[in-house]
């Protein structure tokens, strides 16, 4: 491009000239050396040392109308810098200061870069205000920003190879493409992935990234309790939030709902983590969590699980029965997946027909067909059941009963041949019976379909390398619902200590059971419309344990202490 020395000069040249600072011939030539180099006029004469910075930077002002802003008074940390890519303030030579409201303050030297804004304002969903700096110092800002960012990226970096781990989303979407790019930074990918592989190790069974106001911190959920493990530079949060959902296939350029996705983490040849990742806004930013899910978790048998013997053999009575529904109850983490899912591992054999419906599908196991409830199109609970039920199934898995339409549907196949497992969200057993009624079932219906229902919790396990002895009176014992049988007979009650080995004095979870049968005399309080208290009673004198009396029985076998058995029941 070349430049016509009659033409007139405007903008900053003009200003220039009439400041005396440049002749117009020099004004001329500057514009033109710019054009071929392909850089700003501004830049060109602060590189050559033509006109110093300074002075362009008041020569702006005046002829633009903006105010000069110091930038050296401004802590590079505390900007808003990471809100775009390092891509997109290299093109522009640019950098966004700080965000107030819906408005992105953005520093240039060159106050007729208009693209700069329109593309900040296009990847951020902000409207963007320019703020005039002096170049040299928008320099010194933009690398000390940046390198700041990644120096503290790699002080939390140890595994080079982290980089390289194969990872797999789950359902396809569109994502925005310079966006995606900007959240495959080395440094990030890094990061989360560390994150991920730590999670993994430490056995957490959630990850939660949470964006505050000056903070932003990484916690996860071991043995239940969850800790804080990290807490990186609130400068990389849009990019952590970035990478998290560009691995999970999420709308990116969505901010405003929750979103959920997934991530498939493959370990070895052999072993693949899954990852259940839900988005949701908060004010400073989205939360991300991600619920780890274990495939193998289901495979380590119903042994491993914390059944005592006799649990145990009413679990697998009921399993055998080829027609029937067995419940499993319990608050949010309690472990029912585990529990349906070691059952199903059980009866998943060629010669049988398995459909499960969930949502989402927590576990992945071959052999049985599993259906993610969509109910944005219609596939709902029921409507998975009623194709299931015309797809001659043997054993049908319900991620839950939540309405009336989906037990009545349950309940009509657990009468006509079919075993259903499902889950229910109630205290212990004898109220999941009472519940039912409560949704609208006929206690009829209830009586002739339901066989077993199984309450739990889990407790964490007693670390064995640490764990020490405590000596409690017999009236403790007793109040906290001991029998003077369990006190002759003897135990040691034992309490949490910490080591190198565990957590706190804890390392990993048992299940904490009530294991309920159904049997002829329940099934005549039911049709007589018995409450849960009628039930619960009858449950007793048939000599099933309610929660309580299963965890004061894991206290007698050492597994856990008073401590916790009181966090997860009550006397």
């Amino acid at each position: 491009m070349t430049t016509d020395q009659s033409a007139p000069l405007t903008g900053l040249a003009r200003k220039l000239v009439q400041d005396q600072v440049l002749s117009e011939d020099a004004a001329h030539d500057a514009i033109k050396q710019a054009n071929a180099e392909k850089i700003s006029f501004n830049s060109y004469l602060i590189k050559n040392d033509i006109v110093s910075s300074t002075v362009i930077a008041m020569a702006s002002s005046q002829e633009f109308g903006l105010p000069v802003f110091d930038l050296s008074s401004l802590d590079s940390e505390h900007a808003a810098i990471t809100l775009v890519s390092e891509k997109l303030i290299s093109k522009h030579h640019a950098a966004p200061l700080f965000k107030r409201g819906n408005r992105l303050f953005v520093a240039i030297s060159n106050p007729t870069n208009m693209q700069a804004l329109d593309e900040f304002k296009f990847h951020t969903g902000l409207s963007t205000e320019a703020i005039l700096v002096q170049e040299d110092q928008l320099d010194i800002f933009i690398t000390k920003a940046l390198s700041a960012m990644d120096d503290d990226m790699d002080d939390m970096l140890l595994d080079d190879d982290l980089e390289n781990l194969d990872i797999e989303a789950g359902e396809e979407q569109e994502t925005d493409a310079p966006t995606q790019n900007d959240a495959n930074d080395a440094p990030v990918v890094k990061y989360v992935n560390k994150i991920l592989v730590d999670a993994i190790n430490k056995g957490a069974s959630d990850i939660h990234f949470e964006p505050y106001e000056k903070r932003y911190r990484v916690r996860y959920r071991v043995d239940g309790i969850l800790a804080e493990v990290a807490s990186p530079p609130i400068s990389i949060a849009a990019k952590l939030t970035a990478r998290v959902k560009v691995m999970s296939r999420m709308d990116i350029a969505e901010r405003r709902v929750p979103q959920d996705g997934r991530i498939k983490l493959k370990l070895s040849k052999k072993r693949a983590i899954d990852f259940r990742v839900n988005s949701c806004p908060t004010l400073f930013g989205e939360k991300i969590v991600l619920r780890i899910l274990d495939a193998s978790s289901a495979k380590l048998g119903i042994d491993a699980l914390g059944y005592e013997p006799e649990q145990k053999e009413r679990y697998m009575d009921a399993l055998a029965n080829p027609y029937g529904m067995i419940l499993v109850t319990g608050p949010t983490g309690s472990g029912k997946t585990v529990s349906l899912y070691t059952g199903l591992n059980i009866l998943n054999v060629p010669e049988t027909n398995i459909s499960t419906a969930e949502d989402p599908v927590e576990i992945n196991l071959e052999g049985i067909n599993q259906v993610n409830v969509n109910t944005k199109v219609g596939l709902t609970f029921a409507e998975a059941l009623r194709a299931f039920l015309r797809q001659d199934p043997d054993i049908v898995m319900v991620g839950e009963i939540r309405d009336l339409e989906t037990a009545e549907i349950a309940i009509k196949a657990a009468q006509t041949g079919h075993l259903v497992l499902s889950t229910l969200h109630t205290n212990d057993a004898p109220q999941t019976l009472t519940r039912l009624m409560n949704m609208g079932v006929p206690p009829f219906n209830i009586a002739t379909s339901v066989s077993l229902i199984i309450a739990q919790r889990l407790g964490r396990r007693l670390c064995k390398n640490c764990k020490t002895t405590i000596d409690l009176p017999d009236e403790v014992l007793l109040e906290e619902g001991f029998t003077q049988q369990d006190l002759d007979e003897g135990f040691t009650v034992y309490k949490p200590v910490g080591c190198d080995q565990c957590t706190d004095g804890y390392k990993g979870r048992v299940g904490i059971y009530q294991v309920m049968t159904i049997s002829e005399e329940m099934t005549r309080l039911i049709m007589n419309g018995a409450n849960s208290i009628d039930l619960a009673d009858q449950a007793q004198k048939e000599g099933i344990d309610d929660l309580r009396r299963s965890a004061l029985k894991k206290i007698k076998q050492g597994i856990i202490g008073l401590e916790e058995a009181n966090r997860i029941t009550k006397d």
